[in-house]
Order: structure tokens, then C-alpha cells, then sequence
């Protein structure tokens, strides 16, 4: 009960402070006008016609696309650099080098070399992830039991074996949570990078860019209640899948 109540007093502060006068609406629009502003993105869309379930859609498509790409990449690279000692010593320079160099900084050279629209977006999404996919999945390989890696060799276990039936399922938790931190920095980033990487259409980023422009700001708060809402929704889906595959621990 104390987080709703928590919540609940926020927004009647919140209508307070609009309806008193201490905050100018055009700065503070109060929750009222942000759910008048939310429901005209359902039905008349900002730009018109671009209703806020395409601008949902579109941005989610991004994301799991470059999410999908970056464990396809991440997954297998890190499992190799967890397992052969040379291969981590030779790409961990130039990966900690990379990895501090935000997403978003990116973001002009991958329009460079994308042009402007859902590729340099996606791109964005996957360097974000990728990372902290592949450092966990470094970590949980080197995390497995050693006893447990030297008794499937003495018992003749192939390479094809050892990775799929002893080092993927004892790195499988740090895997998960690599994921599920990709997946959260990807949707962040997401909505930044449509800021300039999208020149028109669908997703969140541009639906806000568009209500800047046009001086609403009760839809520019809407629309940040709404990437706050997913976001929150794709951890708590990871969290579920999480606790069903490793139920075993």
C-alpha cells in the first residue's frame, strides 16, 4: 500500500502546484491535462494520424531488434572470451576502450553510415546492449565450477558438450541479468537516439520531439509516463522469465 499512497500523494501535490498558479502550465501542465493529452495520443496521435500504439510498437521493434542482435553477438563471443584465456587477453583492450564511449555518442556516426531512419536507430540500441550482455556472460562462464569443467573433459565430453551442457547452464543466471540490464539500457537509449535518428514516422522519441515542437507539454509528460510504464513492464517480463527458467537454484 505505501508506494500507491506514495504516488497518490505525488499527484495531488503535483495538481496543487498547477492549479494554484506557483507553477506556469505551460511548464507544469497538472495530470489532468496530461490525461487529456494521453488520450488525445491514443485517438488523434501526434503528428496526427501517428496514434501513440504505432509510436509504442515502432520504438519496441527497435529495441528487440537490436537487442536480439546484440545476444546473438554478445552470447557466443562471451562464452568463447569466458572459456580461452588468449582470446579474452587479446580483445579485452580494445573492448574497454569502446565500452565507456556512450551509446549516444554513436549516434552521429551511425547516421553517417546508416542514414537517418530505423537501422542507425537499432544500431544504437545494439551497442548499448552489448556490452552488458557480453561481460556477464564472461563472468558466468568464469564463474562455473572448475571441478565441474575437468570432469566433463576426463569423461569425454566434446567442445559442442562442454559449452552447451556444463558452461551455458551454469552462466545462464549472470546471462539473464546481462540481458535484462541491456534490455533497460536499450530502452533508454532507444528514445534518445529517435531524437536524431529518426526523421519521421513512428517511436516514442520522435512523438516527444514532435510535441516540443508544437508546444504541448502535457503530451511531452505523457509521453515520459508512458516509456517510465514500459520500461517498467519489459523488467518485470524479464524478472517472470527469470524466475521460471531458473527455478532449479
Amino acid at each position: 500500500m505505501l508506494p500507491y499512497a506514495l504516488l497518490l500523494t505525488v499527484l495531488v501535490l503535483w495538481q496543487v502546484l498547477s492549479s494554484s498558479g506557483l507553477i506556469a502550465p505551460n511548464r507544469l501542465p497538472s495530470p489532468l491535462s496530461v490525461l487529456r493529452g494521453l488520450l488525445e495520443l491514443f485517438t488523434t496521435g501526434v503528428p496526427p494520424g501517428y496514434t501513440l500504439g504505432g509510436h509504442c510498437l515502432s520504438s519496441l521493434g527497435r529495441v528487440m531488434s537490436g537487442v536480439a542482435l546484440a545476444v546473438t553477438v554478445a552470447l557466443p563471443l562471451g562464452m568463447f572470451m569466458g572459456f580461452w584465456r588468449w582470446l579474452r587477453d587479446v580483445l579485452q583492450p580494445l573492448i574497454e576502450i569502446i565500452r565507456p564511449v556512450p551509446p549516444l555518442a554513436w549516434v552521429p556516426i551511425a547516421i553517417l553510415w546508416f542514414g537517418i531512419g530505423d537501422a542507425s536507430a537499432s544500431f544504437i540500441i545494439f551497442l548499448a546492449a552489448f556490452f552488458p550482455v557480453l561481460l556477464n556472460t564472461i563472468d558466468g562462464v568464469l564463474s562455473v565450477d572448475k571441478r565441474l569443467i575437468e570432469s566433463a573433459i576426463i569423461l569425454g565430453a566434446r567442445k559442442h558438450d562442454l559449452f552447451f551442457k556444463v558452461l551455458l547452464p551454469g552462466s545462464t543466471p549472470s546471462i539473464i541479468t546481462g540481458m535484462r540490464i541491456g534490455m533497460g539500457i536499450g530502452w533508454m537509449t532507444v528514445v534518445a537516439a529517435e531524437f536524431t535518428g529518426i526523421k519521421n514516422g513512428y517511436g516514442l522519441g520522435y512523438m516527444i520531439m514532435t510535441a516540443r515542437d508544437i508546444q504541448r507539454p502535457d503530451q511531452i509528460i505523457a509521453g515520459m509516463v508512458v516509456i517510465g510504464l514500459i520500461g517498467y513492464s519489459l523488467d518485470l517480463v524479464i524478472k517472470k522469465v527469470e524466475q521460471k527458467i531458473l527455478r532449479w537454484r
